[in-house]
């Protein structure tokens, strides 16, 4: 029972000895480094601010210098008053920098060079303030006299004074960075070598580990990847290994005696869901298209049987009061309503063709304001609450196309404008000829317009939009007008903003084309 834990133990042994490695390797290098750092704190907080703080100074005499030089040049009150201006500015640096100096620690050689150089400086500063006295008050020549030898030679010596503490400053630097370097290199070469012990150290568990336990492992490994890729016919090595691997070996066994018989079901039960999901599909499809059908034809069919059932009730009403010419008016509008009842029927029949792909396409000449009229009249009989106005500007006299289609092309438009406004609403019909070759139909209304999500797919079969609930329809209408248009060869455009209308606008050939044997495949 002992055997089975061997790999726990070895991972748990190799787990524990990378990390002791890590936590002896990182504090070893720690220290190491921490000696460095010592030193390039010494260079970066005293060294480096001292030759910083005495180039500053430097530069503050020498402009200082050119200062007192400038004076004597100036020949106005405004120069010579800018020019003692800006010597007192330099003279302020040059104590500021005095006293950030005078705040670093230094060594007692490089104190008495300081003091050397303070003392000569603040000579020089009362010799300069006498030059400057005598070139103010107009002794040009003596001014000059003295700046060229007392107050030059005061300024030398400061000047030396300061590049003999520079050089020193510079020389200690020097050794400070060279003690730096030789002790980064010594730590260097010991963390390298403690590294190089580590790495071996890990090699060699690596390479036990990788022998005992993962290319094992992986042999498993591809035997589960070739059983999942239903190749059965595989050798399971380890088998008669006695811990963790071993356990997992004859467990894969297992499994790929499982698969097998597992592959011989499924393929049983594949072939018999396929035939299922087909005979459900099928069933699915069929009750749709008779849902649908029976709502597109119930709909259709109540406008002209309400036209009928109106004339006859009236006949009845009347019958001894009509006038012959009144009963042959109600009674043509009867005929009217049949023959509209039949060209439903046959409509029904092209339409249902149509959305099957088997439309029939029978292009003549007709007149599109007739036609459009038409459409006008029957929605205003059938639709008492209906305001329908129409705009119709010049139109080509004669199109060719097939009128029937095109009848039930804007008879959907109009009939959706219609339905969704609300009662009173104006739906407009505006007609214009776009050019020689085409003509435009706008369909308006005011109605609850159509969502910005929905217009992506409002000419889809079956689709209508989330604001269309309540609102009788099969969506078909508009998938009917784009396969329609598709036969004429025109297009349509929608213009919607929610709550407030929509516009379809159609553009229509003034000539369709002519497919062949008048079928649309």
């Amino acid at each position: 029972m002992s055997r089975p834990r061997s790999i726990r133990i070895l991972l748990s042994a190799a787990s524990l000895l990378f990390l002791l490695l890590m936590i002896g390797l990182g504090i070893f290098s720690m220290q190491r480094l921490s000696d460095v750092n010592r030193v390039s704190d010494e260079i970066r907080n005293q060294w480096l601010q001292d030759i910083r703080l005495i180039g500053d100074l430097n530069n503050y005499m020498s402009d200082y210098r050119t200062g007192e030089g400038t004076h004597l040049l100036s020949s106005t009150a405004l120069e010579l008053a800018a020019s003692e201006r800006e010597i007192a500015q330099l003279d302020a640096r040059v104590v500021r920098a005095q006293r950030s100096y005078e705040a670093l620690p230094h060594e007692s050689s490089e104190r008495r060079l300081y003091d050397e150089f303070a003392r000569a400086w603040e000579q020089y500063k009362v010799i300069a303030g006498q030059v400057l006295t005598l070139s103010h008050s107009g002794a040009k020549s003596d001014a000059v006299a003295m700046y060229m030898t007392t107050s030059r030679r005061a300024f030398d010596m400061a000047s030396d004074t300061l590049e003999r503490l520079t050089n020193q400053t510079v020389a200690k630097a020097r050794e400070a960075s060279a003690r730096a370097a030789g002790a980064y290199l010594q730590d260097s070469r010991l963390i390298v070598a403690a590294m190089m012990v580590a790495t071996c150290l890990v090699l060699a568990t690596i390479i036990y580990i990788t022998r005992s336990v993962s290319r094992p492992m992986l042999r498993l490994a591809r035997g589960m990847h070739a059983l999942a890729a239903h190749d059965t016919d595989i050798s399971i090595p380890g088998m008669r290994r006695d811990d963790e691997i071993g356990e997992m070996a004859r467990s894969v066994a297992v499994f790929r005696d499982n698969a097998i018989a597992l592959a011989k079901s499924q393929s049983r039960l594949i072939e018999q869901t396929a035939a299922l999901e087909e005979t459900l599909e099928n069933e699915r499809r069929v009750t749709a298209e008779q849902r649908n059908f029976v709502t597109m034809t119930s709909h259709e069919f109540r406008t002209p049987l309400t036209v009928i059932d109106a004339q006859a009730q009236r006949l009845i009403k009347l019958k001894d009061r009509l006038a012959p010419s009144d009963l042959l008016e109600r009674a043509m509008r009867i005929r009217s309503a049949v023959a509209r009842l039949t060209g439903i029927m046959d409509s029904l029949l092209g339409d249902s063709r149509l959305l099957d792909g088997r439309a029939v396409y029978h292009p003549s000449e007709f007149d599109p304001a007739a036609l459009l009229r038409e459409v006008c009249q029957l929605h205003r009989e059938t639709s008492g609450r209906a305001d329908i106005r129409e705009d119709f500007g010049e139109l080509p006299p004669v199109m060719h196309g097939d009128s029937k289609l095109l009848f039930a092309l804007f008879s959907n438009l109009l009939s959706n404008a219609i339905k969704y406004s609300g009662a009173g609403d104006p739906v407009e019909v505006i007609a214009n000829r776009e050019n020689s070759q085409s003509l435009t139909v706008r369909v308006r209304d005011h109605g609850m317009g159509i969502a910005e999500g929905d217009r992506a797919h409002l000419f889809e079969r079956y689709f209508r939009g989330e604001n269309a609930v309540g609102v009788a329809g099969s969506g078909l209408g508009l998938h009917l007008v784009a396969m329609v248009l598709e036969l004429h060869g025109g297009r349509i455009e929608v213009e919607s903003q929610e709550g407030a209308g929509c516009s379809f606008v159609v553009h229509l050939p003034a000539a369709a084309p002519y497919l062949p044997n008048g079928v649309y495949a």
